[in-house]
């Protein structure tokens, strides 16, 4: 497993990049504002609602797929664990 740390911006912020298999990953929201979750075109009306300083999303992601963020201002801190495929 690797981590990484991604800036979320207020506009779509790609925070999982596609890759030709299945994984597991684990998302956390270090800051203090809400983020966003969805596709390139996520919006804060639009995407999937992570609370702040909760505990570790689990997603598990298909081939191909992406997941993108986004918050309301400024912008957030958000953790990433994911299989370490290099």
């Amino acid at each position: 497993m690797k981590s990484i740390s991604v800036t979320v911006a207020t506009t779509p912020t790609l925070v999982i990049a596609p890759d030709n298999k299945w994984r597991t990953i684990y998302l956390h929201v270090v800051g203090n504002q809400p983020v966003y979750l969805g596709n390139s075109t996520v919006t804060t009306s639009t995407g999937l609602l992570t609370e702040k300083h909760t505990s570790p999303v689990e997603f598990t992601i298909p081939p191909d797929e992406t997941i993108y963020a986004v918050v309301v201002s400024a912008t957030e801190d958000v953790r990433v664990l994911l299989p370490d495929t290099d």
